[in-house]
């Protein structure tokens, strides 16, 4: 008698058809590549550069500099959760032409708006948040000011204001 025994499936049988691996291929590519994708984002929009601006070590240390120097001064707040404000870091504190202005004429001051030793600056201004720029003259007096981010253009021009004799 010939019986028939099941066979076990070759390993040709055993292999899923085609069409069954390409879509998990193709997530798994999607997925890696919106992974990339979003590492490579997130790291240029908490990347700052350094830059050359010759920023006073804080207010007090500014206002002495100023009153030196006669020049006026930049004050910046800012924060390190500040979104703008590493923006400004990275497309406006960062360019040449603006690094030349702010070192020549301006004693520049980075205050960040996070540090309780900064309280009464940002009380004596009434900075409530960044990022905030304002030129004074060289005793502290709040000359031209301006409210959030700012591109290189409108900075450029904030900071060739006349500024009006005391």
């Amino acid at each position: 008698m010939n019986k028939l025994r099941p066979q076990s499936p070759t390993s040709a049988d055993a292999e899923t058809p085609p069409d069954q691996k390409k879509v998990p291929r193709f997530w798994r590519c999607f997925w890696l590549t919106f992974l990339a994708i979003s590492l490579a984002y997130a790291f240029y929009c908490f990347y700052a550069p350094g830059n050359d601006i010759a920023w006073a070590e804080d207010y007090s240390s500014g206002q002495q500099q100023a009153a030196d120097s006669g020049k006026p001064m930049i004050l910046y707040f800012t924060g390190e959760w500040c979104s703008p404000c590493r923006i400004m870091k990275r497309q406006v504190w960062a360019d040449d032409e603006v690094k030349t202005l702010a070192n020549s004429q301006f004693i520049p001051v980075a205050i960040d708006v996070d540090n309780p030793e900064n309280a009464a600056v940002l009380a004596r201004y009434k900075v409530g948040g960044a990022p905030v720029t304002i030129i004074t003259d060289p005793q502290g007096k709040a000359l031209h000011w301006r409210v959030g981010g700012i591109d290189k253009s409108e900075f450029l021009e904030f900071l060739e204001t006349p500024i009006p004799d005391a």
